[in-house]
């Protein structure tokens, strides 16, 4: 019924930029917060920056200063702009959203993306 599907990852030279995507689709009755996180290999999933519906932004210490979360509100899509990038920012990133679903239950629910690939290397 809800899907997030994510886009914009790969390989980046350190210093480079990459602009991630996401888009969440299905029957959704109102959509509080979304977000980023990512997830290195033998490391737990860590919040990136995350935005709430009144445009609130909340940012990890490691990439504040360097990375842009914004969202559009009407086609129900999240971004994240990734400046300055550095081999530590490698790991799949995730789309989160906070929101409830359409259907008799008014719960709120996490929805998570299927993640992308984000590689920083010379």
């Amino acid at each position: 019924q809800v899907q997030l599907v994510e886009s914009g990852g790969g390989l980046v030279q350190p210093g480079g930029s990459l602009r991630l995507s996401c888009a969440a689709s299905g029957s959704i009755f109102s959509i509080n917060a979304m977000g980023w996180y990512r997830q290195a290999p033998g490391k737990e999933r860590e919040l990136v920056a995350a935005i709430t519906s009144g445009g609130r932004t909340n940012y990890a210490d490691s990439v504040k200063g360097r990375f842009t979360i914004s969202r559009d509100y009407v086609k129900n899509k999240v971004y994240l702009q990734m400046n300055s990038l550095k081999p530590e920012d490698t790991a799949v990133y995730y789309c989160n959203a906070d929101l409830i679903p359409s259907g008799t239950l008014r719960q709120w629910m996490d929805y998570w993306g299927q993640g992308t690939q984000v590689t920083v290397s010379s």
